[in-house]
């Protein structure tokens, strides 16, 4: 029988990732900390919505949260958490279905 005992966390993990604007998110913290306000000027979401997915991201324990003075900004908990959206963002890539061709282009 196999070890199955992070199977359920991982798939806890991808539930939380599996939201473009999280997705979005956790790449933009990624690069450096960000406030809401930063965050709701890159995205263009509403500070409630933003709000809304950084407590989500934070209950999931891959956000942390540093107090500035009256700035809150968000960082990445884990940079592991980097490197799987990096990865699955390269395997959607590869495996996006090339557009088809013409009779033009192939030669006919």
């Amino acid at each position: 029988m196999s070890d199955t005992s992070g199977l359920a966390p991982a798939a806890q993990l991808f539930k939380v990732l599996g939201n473009e604007s999280r997705l979005w998110l956790l790449q933009l913290i990624g690069h450096k900390p960000l406030t809401v306000g930063a965050l709701v000027q890159a995205t263009g979401m509403s500070q409630p919505l933003v709000s809304q997915h950084l407590r989500t991201l934070k209950q999931a324990g891959l956000v942390t949260a540093d107090r500035h003075g009256k700035e809150v900004e968000y960082q990445l908990a884990d940079h592991h958490v980097s490197h799987v959206i990096d990865d699955a963002i390269a395997h959607a890539q590869e495996t996006e279905p090339s557009p088809p061709q013409t009779a033009a282009a192939e030669g006919a």
